[in-house]
């Protein structure tokens, strides 16, 4: 943790100016200590991780690498951390800040006559941190992925015809949770029939039918790490047109995924997806992006679109996860997790793509 705080205070580079960290993830990422409140402090030479009664002796016995202060009035003590270090300008967050908040801290900074910055500037700062994770961040990552791995190969004995989307959704939350995660990344996607053709869609009473894909995009989440994968499966019977579309976006994936190295550009590995599917003329049905960064976040920096033109380094990680979509007849996504490596990508799924039919 103290190489980050040192990042941190090296893009402090005028007298006089700090950092507060108001966002939980950025936070647990600074201090390793997960709060629902409270904010880290670091200056030119210090660094505090500020909580409230309810995380006082819990912090106090984790954090060891900052000074760990418990407030009664968070205004004051802020004031009296601004007045002994001298602090003439504080970078904010500006993602994720609410109106309220900025206003609260326009005040307390008022009465020191210091500063406030709501620029973009100290959240670049820690997105080019996190973007590149570490050993420990890896495995955090892969662990997850073998839970969700895990609690997928459990689930597919539970599909069959007459199932609920949201029996599959509750039942794979309840496996993961079982398996050891900490709880679910994100409103797991468990759609059926025609639901599959929604990119986002949203489980409901909708009752599996033979002849339909079932889509799954879920993921665990592990001592604060997320896991993000896709599978799309038939159940029963496969149509000629289901088995053609869900073999053009397995080939897009695999090729994306080869394309997958340090310095290439997200938007490279996003044409290469995206060109497959346009010249088998189904362009029109793929509408999102390849991919995203992953990590504390479930979205998070480098994000894999056409445009981007960020070059990707070793320790990133991304999901790689084309798709078609055809309206009011199904969809087919296949999504993997994969490492950035010095040699190429490490995909952290170990499942198999081929078509599954139940």
């Amino acid at each position: 943790m103290e190489h980050r705080i040192k990042k941190i205070r090296a893009a402090l580079t005028e007298a006089g100016e700090a950092a507060i960290i108001l966002s939980d993830n950025n936070r647990l990422y600074l201090s390793g200590f997960k709060s629902s409140a409270g904010l880290v402090l670091i200056t030119r030479t210090s660094a505090y991780l500020i909580v409230d009664f309810r995380y006082g002796e819990a912090a106090q016995k984790k954090v060891k690498h900052m000074d760990v202060i418990v407030y009664d009035r968070l205004g004051d003590t802020l004031i009296s951390l601004i007045k002994k270090h001298r602090v003439k300008k504080i970078y904010f967050e500006n993602e994720g800040i609410t109106l309220k908040q900025a206003d609260r801290y326009k005040k307390i900074l008022r009465e020191c006559e210091t500063k406030a910055s709501f620029t973009t500037y100290l959240d670049n700062v820690i997105n080019n941190l996190r973007i590149i994770k570490t050993d420990d961040e890896i495995k955090k990552l892969e662990k997850a992925q073998r839970i969700t791995e895990s609690a997928y190969t459990e689930v597919l004995n539970y599909l069959k015809p007459g199932v609920k989307e949201r029996d599959i959704a509750l039942e794979l939350e309840y496996l993961m949770r079982k398996k050891g995660a900490d709880g679910i990344s994100f409103d797991l996607i468990t759609i059926t029939g025609k639901n599959t053709s929604l990119p986002h869609g949203v489980p409901g009473n909708n009752v599996v039918k033979s002849g339909d894909f079932f889509t799954m995009d879920i993921g665990a989440l592990f001592d604060g790490y997320h896991s993000d994968m896709t599978r799309t499966v038939a159940v029963g019977e496969v149509s000629e047109e289901q088995e053609k579309i869900y073999n053009i976006v397995l080939t897009a994936q695999l090729a994306a995924l080869k394309k997958i190295k340090p310095g290439v550009t997200c938007g490279s590995v996003d044409k290469t997806a995206r060109d497959i599917i346009s010249d088998a003329g189904y362009g029109e049905y793929f509408g999102h992006s390849t991919g995203h960064g992953v990590g504390l976040d479930i979205h998070e920096s480098p994000t894999v679109t056409v445009k981007s033109d960020k070059i990707l380094s070793a320790g990133m990680v991304i999901t790689c996860e084309p798709g078609i979509y055809l309206p009011n007849k199904f969809g087919v996504r296949i999504e993997d997790m994969a490492l950035v490596t010095e040699k190429g990508v490490k995909n952290f799924a170990k499942l198999p793509k081929e078509l599954i039919i139940i």
